[in-house]
């Protein structure tokens, strides 16, 4: 291993946890034994995404609450939950309550902005507040303040025979720690680290317009990018500007989500089918993707070896001592039982991981 590298201490994986509409039950109970499945090879966390009106997982934290019954010890994140979706009040109660169930286990993880086709769903989502609701930073200031503790209320005490708290109950006094924001831009990385949050990366970072870049440098000195259209070298930029804002410094906790799909165990089937499947996906890697400037970052197939390899060459990884792989949308239950395995018995030990 590189001695810029960091031991990797925390091996984890993301799955979408797709369905069937004509049997969504199916669906769910993979992605359950695919949490069990982890738990049982070692891995320290399964982290589920979030989708509505797809036909994925809609509701993690209901997901997670079934997962914490079937297991013991395994971490269990959302990667992650858009709040423009959510009323923080009441998110910090279902969160609170999943994070009491599994003894202390949750990693929420949670984003801002407006939800996806606003236009086409907020007259059934915010009928009558559409256009007051604040989408940003705010929405995840309050979530904050709810989980660690702050008041939700101006009243405490006794009416009746009723209890009443000024805070969220159940409260968990450990979840405030456990928040972690998914960002890919600067300036987010930047907010979570003032916040005191952990920090999420993935496959998609912004990569800034040109006229920005010089911005950025005047902000963040030696930590921008400055314009880059280097992925490792702007996810790297994220990092270290997280870390200085943030009061546990380089201790701070990130954790890094690319797509990975280890080949050791696979069946030649398996294999043309890994490699297709990033194929298809590797041309919106060579230049910023849309208004919004989203670079992505290649698919990693081969063997652990391989991949090892080439994630003790990248730059932000080497910053890191947490991951979260993703695992690929689309592919059928004995593939990702395949990957994962080859994840805990090759991949981890390959860049410093030992099981548990």
């Amino acid at each position: 291993m590189p001695p810029t590298s960091r031991p990797l201490c925390k091996l984890g994986f993301l799955t979408i946890g797709l369905f069937d509409a004509a049997d969504p039950r199916r669906g769910h109970e993979s992605t359950l034994e695919i949490i069990e499945l982890g738990e049982r090879l070692g891995f320290d966390s399964a982290w589920v995404r979030h989708r509505h009106l797809q036909y994925g997982i809609s509701s993690p934290v209901a997901v997670l609450a079934a997962a914490s019954q079937r297991t013991s010890r395994i971490e269990l994140g959302t990667a992650v939950i858009p709040l423009g979706w959510e009323n923080p009040l009441r998110l910090a109660e279902d969160l609170a309550t999943v994070d009491v169930l599994s003894g202390g286990r949750l990693n929420p993880g949670v984003s801002v902005g407006p939800p996806m086709h606003f236009d086409r769903v907020k007259e059934s989502l915010y009928p009558d507040t559409a256009d007051a609701e604040e989408f940003g930073y705010e929405r995840v200031r309050r979530l904050l303040d709810f989980v660690r503790g702050e008041a939700a209320s101006d009243f405490s005490g006794t009416e009746g025979f009723e209890v009443f708290s000024d805070r969220v109950q159940p409260h968990s006094a450990g979840l405030g720690g456990r928040m972690w924001y998914g960002g890919g831009s600067l300036g987010s990385a930047r907010w979570a680290g003032e916040h005191g949050m952990n920090l999420l990366t993935s496959s998609v970072v912004k990569a800034e317009k040109p006229e920005d870049a010089e911005k950025s440098r005047a902000v963040e000195g030696s930590r921008s990018a400055e314009g880059s259209l280097d992925f490792a070298e702007i996810q790297l930029s994220h990092i270290r500007a997280f870390r200085a804002a943030h009061p546990d410094g380089d201790a701070a906790r990130v954790s890094q989500g690319l797509v990975v799909i280890p080949t050791d165990s696979a069946t030649a089937r398996q294999r043309a089918k890994y490699e297709a499947y990033a194929a298809e996906r590797l041309p919106r890697t060579a230049t910023p993707q849309g208004p919004a400037r989203l670079l992505f970052a290649p698919d990693l197939v081969g063997t652990s070896a391989e991949i090892a390899e080439r994630l003790h060459a990248h730059a932000a990884f080497r910053e890191v001592d947490e991951v979260a792989f993703a695992l690929p949308f689309s592919f059928e239950h004995e593939d990702y039982v395949q990957i994962l395995t080859d994840m805990t018995t090759k991949l981890g030990p390959a860049l410093g991981w030992t099981a548990p």
